[in-house]
């Protein structure tokens, strides 16, 4: 992928992220508890939905953002259920690349195994802020592979934001903005996100807890 294009398109995507993140009109709650809520409205990027989920994470930024950061070799594979795979595609920079996830088969395997080529940029805010932004893209050395359906992720990614006066604790803001691809019902996807946000929240403490104390 050309590194100028990429650049320009994931500023882009960046720019989308901190819209979503600021923009508080339009959302509305689909599941909460355990201190996390996951609100959701429908996408402008195809006939779908935009969910965000919203918790605080007991563990320090650096701890919190070790185990979601998109990394190879990183942590996130040993602890998210809906990751089998990580692999990066084409290294760009050291904060830009396009890679590819694997996921495995949900909800009692209606949803089969699915894989997304995104691009990918890792943004760090003055105020201590960590991003990730992602957007699907095609890349020549991906192509679609047997046994998995391609999926299309539409911008997405993560927030982890420090709270001031909280060092041991991070507010995680997560937006699921997630084309499934194939032939599903609507409301095995409607179903499906906000089960899996609340426990991705869930399992994230955990693996906090157990990587980093």
């Amino acid at each position: 992928m050309d590194p100028a294009l990429a650049a320009q398109m994931s500023e882009a995507v960046a720019e989308k992220m901190l819209q979503y993140r600021r923009d508080a009109a339009g959302w509305k709650i689909c599941r909460e508890g355990n201190g996390v809520s996951v609100s959701w409205r429908p996408s402008m990027e195809f006939p779908g939905n935009l969910y965000r989920g919203e918790g605080i994470v007991y563990g320090t930024l650096e701890e919190v953002w070790d185990c979601v950061k998109p990394a190879v070799g990183g942590l996130r594979v040993k602890w998210d259920e809906n990751v089998t795979g990580f692999e990066i595609i084409q290294s760009i920079t050291d904060t830009l690349c396009v890679s590819r996830t694997s996921t495995p088969s949900a909800a009692m395997k209606l949803i089969s195994p699915r894989d997304f080529v995104d691009l990918v940029l890792v943004k760090r805010y003055e105020d201590g802020t960590i991003s990730s932004n992602a957007t699907h893209v095609e890349h020549p050395l991906c192509p679609p592979k047997p046994g998995f359906v391609r999926g299309f992720n539409h911008p997405c990614g993560c927030f982890c934001e420090p709270l001031p006066g909280e060092p041991t604790k991070t507010n995680l803001v997560t937006f699921f903005h997630t084309d499934l691809s194939g032939y599903l019902p609507q409301n095995v996807v409607d179903s499906f996100f906000p089960r899996s946000m609340t426990r991705f929240y869930a399992n994230l403490q955990k693996a906090v807890k157990q990587f980093h104390e």
